[in-house]
């Protein structure tokens, strides 16, 4: 089959019904305008993809005019019929012109709506697009108590158009690629020019140049395939419903990208510092944020270590304990009889099914779920003397500590490491632990996202003014002179304060 359209209008539609064939719902509106010139049309189009309104308005009705086709004919048009519909007689405002089957096909699979005129070996793509789509509204995973409510959807122009909204600069580049042998999804890469680092945004473009898979069907799955090492339990990649954040990352030199049919906006790189931050620290003082961070760290510590020690403490060094402390221990495990590992491991795994069954039944449900799950059945497993309740205690700070973090993928990392530390608290104690701790940060500082150090701006001496101001606490907007270093802006100023800035 050829790869250019034909001069026939009978033979382009015969290899458009060949290609799409058994798709009933591709459209085909045959149109003949004009008693004189009598020119044959048609337009084709997926049925559910486009705007019927916006076609028949504005590419049909108009092209049914036939005084406008005669006017421009018999007044000695320079150009040809096909020409004159492009720049006259159409009104749609994006009209393009191919000859070559590929992006046509492209074309209408995405929404758009071809227009053959036939002895044209020519057709014009008008965009009609209008895939179905839910309107914009309040993040469901990062919801703020002051900042702005809009979240992504899953339409990439939507998604696209709502960072722009908040970065009207010329220099904000969207540069569209498509991904997926099948499914050929669109994803937007968002940068602003003189601010990202070339090293980076080379990066990114080659690592998503070099994917060769059938299909793309969300942000995740383009995570999964451009970061460093799929192998590590931690994210290497910021995942954002929210504008606002984007919008940030770009103005500090960091790289957006927006997939299509996913409302997450990948941000590359990442780094621990990123991972813990909250957009709403933004939006409050810089006392409360920094309080609110320390409380985070502190509950990354608790996510992971007291479950582990509890196990250590109690099977191998009761001696390090208090000694009313080591008696209410001995006391509540008096009638548990299994060891603290198989308990703990018990507890835990349950914790998780329950976790599981209330994201997977949302609503009410969801939530009377979690309900029981808490209270009746951890009160019966302690009644039933299988845990004792300073286990039930110790799970229920721990499952508390995941909403901590910011990052769900983040936190995640750190329950699948705290079965690890289970182990090696059942077998090695305490030693374990320390084992464990020394594994878990030599992996964090091997660890890279797309060539910047995963640990940044903590690991290296190389801290730039910009950096630590904006980790572990948060200093006030005035101090925020600088750009983080470790996405090494080419401009690195952002914020002057007096002339002497200049």
């Amino acid at each position: 089959m050829s790869a250019h359209l034909f001069n026939s209008i009978e033979k382009n539609l015969a290899y458009i019904r060949e290609v799409f064939r058994d798709n009933d719902d591709l459209i085909i509106r045959e149109l003949e305008v004009g008693d004189i010139f009598n020119v044959r049309m048609c337009l084709v189009f997926i049925d559910g993809l486009i705007n019927k309104e916006y076609l028949t308005e504005y590419a049909i009705e108009a092209l049914l005019r036939e005084e406008e086709i005669k006017s421009f004919t018999l007044k000695g048009y320079k150009t040809s019929i096909f020409e004159a519909i492009k720049k006259q007689i159409l009104y749609s405002a994006d009209i393009k012109a191919k000859a070559k089957w590929d992006p046509i096909i492209d074309a209408i699979l995405s929404g758009d709506t071809l227009l053959l005129v036939d002895e044209f070996p020519q057709g014009l793509i008008i965009d009609t697009r209008e895939p179905p789509s839910r309107g914009i509204q309040e993040p469901q995973t990062e919801t703020v108590v002051r900042g702005p409510r809009d979240g992504f959807t899953e339409s990439i122009k939507i998604n696209t158009s709502m960072i722009r909204r908040r970065i009207k600069d010329t220099r904000l580049k969207v540069k569209m690629l498509k991904v997926g042998r099948r499914s050929k999804t669109d994803l937007a890469l968002m940068y602003i020019d003189d601010i990202v680092d070339k090293k980076l945004l080379d990066e990114v473009n080659k690592r998503i140049s070099a994917i060769d898979i059938d299909a793309v069907l969300d942000s995740s799955i383009l995570e999964n395939l451009i970061e460093d090492n799929y192998l590590s339990p931690f994210p290497q990649m910021e995942n954002t419903e929210r504008p606002d954040a984007v919008a940030a990352a770009i103005y500090e030199g960091r790289i957006a990208i927006v997939v299509d049919n996913s409302p997450f906006v990948l941000l590359a790189p990442a780094t621990l510092g990123t991972l813990m931050q909250s957009s709403e620290d933004y939006y409050t003082s810089w006392v409360e944020a920094s309080l609110v961070r320390f409380f985070r760290q502190l509950g990354l510590f608790l996510l992971f270590l007291p479950g582990p020690l509890y196990v250590a403490l109690t099977a191998y060094h009761p001696g390090l304990l208090p000694s009313k402390l080591i008696y209410f221990v001995a006391a509540s495990r008096i009638n548990v009889p299994f060891p603290a590992i198989v308990e703990a491991v018990l507890m835990e795994t349950t914790m998780e099914l329950i976790r599981e069954a209330g994201t997977r039944i949302s609503g009410p449900i969801g939530t009377t779920i979690g309900i029981v799950g808490g209270l009746i059945i951890g009160q019966a497993a302690v009644e039933a003397g299988i845990v004792s309740p300073l286990m039930i205690i110790i799970v229920a700070v721990t499952t508390i500590a995941t909403f901590v973090i910011p990052s769900y993928e983040y936190s995640a990392g750190f329950r699948i490491v705290k079965f690890g530390f289970f182990i090696l608290a059942g077998f090695l104690g305490l030693y374990g632990i320390t084992l464990g701790i020394i594994i878990l940060l030599s992996h964090l500082a091997k660890l890279n996202s797309f060539g910047i150090p995963y640990t940044s701006p903590y690991s290296g001496l190389g801290i730039d003014e910009g950096d630590l101001k904006d980790t572990l606490v948060k200093g006030p907007i005035q101090s925020f002179r600088m750009r983080p270093g470790f996405t090494h802006p080419k401009n690195k100023r952002r914020m002057r304060r007096d002339k002497k800035d200049e």
